[in-house]
C-alpha cells in the first residue's frame, strides 16, 4: 500500500503497518546511547517476526504478555513481536517491588513475561498462587537468541494489530490497567495507526528520535514505536543525564526528541560553557509534555532552542489531546494549547458547561473509548453523564479556545468549603529563586477540615528555617489571594517524583496524614 502525505507530514497506511519489510533494511532502527548496542531495520523485522511467530503459537489473539526490561535493543523487538502476534503487551516499569508487579501480573492477565535475568530475584519472590501458570522468556540467554536470530522467516497468523496495555503510575492510588479494544474504534484506528493528532510531530524515514525516559512509560514508547513504523532511527538512553543527552544528540545527528519539565530544568541547569559546546544543529523538533512546565523554564529553553518546542496534553487512556506550538505559546503562555483530537469541553459539578475562564472539568467528547481493566466504577468516574472522557484534570479554556490547567481533581484541598487549586501555589513558589521544587497539600486542619502547606525543596538546603518558611509565604502572598497561599512551610532534601517528571503528591499527603492521625494505643 502506498503511504500519503497530507500537509507536508507523513502518514502511516491504514492496513497493518508491521506486516512488510522494511525499505530500508540495512538502516539503523534503534541504538541505545550509552553502550552503542544497535539493531537495524531488518534485523528488527527479522527477529520481531520470529518472536511473533513463537509468542502466536502459545498464545491466542488478544492475550497479554508483560515486558520487565531496561530500554535496550530487545525492548522493540517484544513490542513489535507482540504487536504482530495480535497481543496485549503491558510495559512494566523496572523498579517495581515484588508485590507490586505481582498485582501488574494478576491484574492484566499476562500469561508470558519478557524480562532481563537480572529481575529472577524479583520474579522468584512472587507469590507462586500468582504466577503459576506465567511463562517467562529471558531476552540475554543463548534460548532468546536462537529463537529470534536463527531460521526462515515464518508466516504469521491473519491476527488484528496488537496493542499497548498501560498502567497508570500510580499517582493518585493503585496502577489502573488502560485497555482499548484492537479493532472496531475508529477514532483508535485513527490515533494509533495514523499520524493523526502527533502530525505535527512530523516522524518519517530520515527522523533520529532521542528518547531520554525510560521506555515502560507510554508516550516515550509510543512516539518510539512510530518513529520505528515511519522507518525512522529511535536513540534510547538507559538513564536521563543532562550533559549526556546533549552528547547523544550531537552524535547521532538527532532531528526530534521528546522530554519533562524536570529534564529541561537540569539541562537549563548545565553550565553555560557546556550547553554551548554541543553542536545540536540537526535538532528540529522537540516535544515535551506529561507535567506542568514553569513558564520561565519554558521561555529560557525557547531563548536556548527556539520556536522548535512543542507542548501537548493527553494521557495514557488516548482520549483526547491538545497541542500547542512554541509560536502559540507566547501568545498564551501557561496554555496547553487547543484540541487536535476529540472535542474538549470544561464541565461543572453538575456536569454543565463552564463558561470561558472559569475552572471546571477538562473532558474530550468523540475520542477513542477505553476502560479501566477490571474496575467498572473508575471507568465510570472518568465519564460524565454524556459519555465524555475525562483525565481528571481541573482547567479552563480561553475565548480563542486554548486550554490551561489547573490541577488535578484528585489534588483539590477543600478548607472551609472553599475549593482550593495547588497547582496555582505551586507555579508562584517555583519561580522564587530559593525554591527547587515544591508540593503543596492540604494538611488536617480541625477547624476547616483542611489547611494549605507547602513542602519546599530549597536550592540550598542550608537556608531552610523559619525565616525562608515567611519569606516565601510573603512572596506567594503578594500573588495570589491569601486562601490560595500556604499557611505553613516545611523543608525536604528531595522530593517523590517519578521519570516522567510526575510529583508523586498522594505519598507526601500520606505522610501527613499518618502523622495527623490519632494513635490507637490498646487500652
Amino acid at each position: 500500500m502506498m503511504c500519503r502525505h497530507e500537509g507536508g507530514h507523513y502518514i502511516e497506511p491504514m492496513s497493518h503497518p508491521d506486516t512488510s519489510a522494511p525499505r530500508r533494511p540495512d538502516k539503523t532502527a534503534v541504538v541505545i546511547a550509552e553502550t552503542g548496542d544497535t539493531l537495524t531495520h531488518g534485523e528488527l523485522h527479522a527477529r520481531s517476526t520470529r518472536l511473533a511467530a513463537f509468542l502466536s503459537q502459545r498464545l491466542a489473539e488478544g492475550e497479554v504478555i508483560a515486558v520487565l526490561l531496561g530500554n535496550r535493543p530487545a525492548y522493540f523487538e517484544a513490542c513489535f513481536g507482540a504487536r504482530r502476534a495480535g497481543l496485549y503487551y503491558v510495559p512494566v516499569s523496572t523498579h517495581l517491588t515484588s508485590g507490586e508487579l505481582a498485582y501488574i501480573l494478576e491484574d492484566s492477565g499476562a500469561k508470558l513475561l519478557i524480562a532481563e535475568t537480572r529481575f529472577a530475584g524479583t520474579l522468584a519472590a512472587l507469590e507462586a498462587a500468582r504466577c503459576d501458570a506465567l511463562e517467562t522468556l529471558f531476552v540475554d540467554t543463548p534460548a532468546y537468541e536462537s529463537l529470534v536470530a536463527q531460521g526462515p522467516l515464518p508466516e504469521l497468523p491473519g491476527r488484528a494489530l496488537g496493542l499497548d496495555f498501560a498502567y497508570s503510575s500510580g499517582t493518585t492510588g493503585r496502577p489502573k490497567g488502560i485497555r482499548h479494544a484492537m479493532s472496531g474504534d475508529r477514532e483508535l484506528a485513527q490515533a494509533v495507526h495514523t499520524a493523526s493528532w502527533t502530525s505535527f510531530f512530523a516522524l518519517d524515514g530520515d527522523s533520529v528520535y532521542l528518547s531520554p525516559a525510560p521506555l515502560y512509560h507510554a508516550a516515550p514508547l509510543r512516539f518510539s514505536i512510530r518513529c520505528l513504523a515511519n522507518g525512522g532511527t529511535v536513540v534510547a538512553m538507559q538513564k536521563f543525564d543532562a550533559e549526556r543527552a546533549l552528547a547523544a544528540m550531537e552524535a547521532h545527528c538527532v532531528t526530534h526528541s521528546q522530554w519533562v519539565p524536570t529534564m529541561f530544568v537540569r539541562l537549563l541547569n548545565l553550565p553555560e560553557e557546556t550547553r554551548r559546546r554541543y553542536d545540536l544543529s540537526c535538532h528540529r523538533q522537540a516535544l515535551h509534555a506529561a507535567a506542568p512546565c514553569p513558564a520561565d523554564v519554558k521561555r529560557r529553553m525557547l531563548d536556548w532552542w527556539g520556536p522548535m518546542i512543542w507542548e501537548y496534553y493527553t494521557g495514557s487512556e488516548r482520549a483526547g489531546a491538545t497541542v500547542i506550538s512554541a509560536q502559540e505559546w507566547l501568545l498564551h503562555p501557561g496554555s496547553v494549547g487547543r484540541a487536535v483530537q476529540g472535542r474538549l469541553h470544561i464541565v461543572d459539578a453538575q456536569g454543565r458547561e463552564c463558561p470561558v475562564g472559569v475552572d471546571g472539568l477538562v473532558c474530550f467528547e468523540g475520542g477513542p473509548r477505553f476502560q479501566y481493566h477490571n474496575d467498572v466504577a473508575k471507568t465510570r468516574e472518568a465519564h460524565t453523564p454524556q459519555g465524555w472522557a475525562t483525565f481528571g484534570d481541573i482547567g479552563h479554556v480561553d475565548a480563542d479556545g486554548y486550554l490551561y490547567l489547573t490541577d488535578r481533581r484528585a489534588n483539590m484541598i477543600i478548607s472551609g468549603g472553599v475549593n482550593i487549586y495547588p497547582q496555582e501555589a505551586e507555579n508562584v513558589l517555583l519561580e522564587h529563586p530559593l525554591v527547587h521544587d515544591v508540593a503543596v497539600i492540604g494538611v488536617p486542619n480541625a477547624d476547616f477540615g483542611e489547611e494549605v502547606k507547602a513542602v519546599v525543596e530549597l536550592k540550598d538546603p542550608a537556608r531552610a528555617g523559619d525565616d525562608t518558611a515567611a519569606l516565601l509565604i510573603a512572596y506567594c502572598r503578594e500573588r495570589l489571594s491569601h486562601v490560595k497561599c500556604p499557611r505553613s512551610v516545611d523543608f525536604a532534601t528531595a522530593l517523590p517524583r517519578s521519570e516522567t517528571g510526575k510529583l508523586l503528591k498522594r505519598l507526601i499527603r500520606d505522610q501527613y496524614r499518618a502523622a495527623a492521625a490519632p494513635s490507637r494505643n490498646p487500652v
